[in-house]
């Protein structure tokens, strides 16, 4: 086996789904990057969709096609996302369906926020939207609930629950990665 299976960092690839103004997604974002950043198991880069103009119908065009190359060239996601009206945001989806092949075979996470239910209901919904895509959902997955409290001034929080699920779900996310790694030189993903 490639000793490089084992010991190249993983490139992970954060989506932040909401565009909307006013948004709380950047100190969810920005905290848990903080928290990848502090593994050495993964190269980390920050894909925001609110600066990453996707067109709606779908057409391509420059945008696309570098949103795209980014895609292929990460081993894993994880995606940070509110919850709308009990889903996730349009731009979210827009950035699933601007993709094909690139998605295939790669883990991905879910960091989700927030009322009472966390965003929770959301991530459900993109569970079923990503397997359809040939990804592999991880089962854990980081929530924050009432996220408006979650979250000191300096970025931090305290949720004891949250950050015991963002190590577990990274811990997936790498196990994924390096056995997808591995499975690709061993033969091409018959999907």
């Amino acid at each position: 086996m490639d000793p490089q299976i084992g010991t190249e960092p993983v490139r992970l690839e954060i989506i932040v789904a909401s565009v909307r103004a006013g948004r709380i997604a950047p100190v969810v974002a920005d905290w848990f990057t903080e928290t990848v950043r502090r593994r050495e198991e993964f190269d980390v880069g920050v894909i925001d969709l609110a600066e990453t103009p996707l067109p709606q119908d779908l057409s391509g065009g420059p945008e696309a096609d570098a949103f795209t190359r980014r895609v292929g060239a990460a081993e894993a996601f994880a995606v940070v996302t509110s919850e709308y009206n009990h889903g996730y945001p349009a731009a979210l989806k827009t950035a699933i369906d601007t993709v094909k092949h690139e998605w295939r075979t790669k883990p991905i996470g879910f960091v989700s926020y927030g009322g009472l239910s966390g965003g929770l209901r959301a991530v459900e919904q993109l569970r079923q939207v990503v397997v359809e895509v040939h990804m592999v959902p991880v089962r854990e997955s980081v929530s924050f609930h009432r996220v408006k409290h979650a979250f000191g001034q300096d970025g931090t929080t305290n949720d004891g629950a949250a950050i015991d699920a963002a190590e577990r779900m990274l811990n997936q996310l790498d196990w994924w990665s390096r056995t997808v790694r591995a499975g690709q030189i061993r033969s091409v993903y018959p999907g």
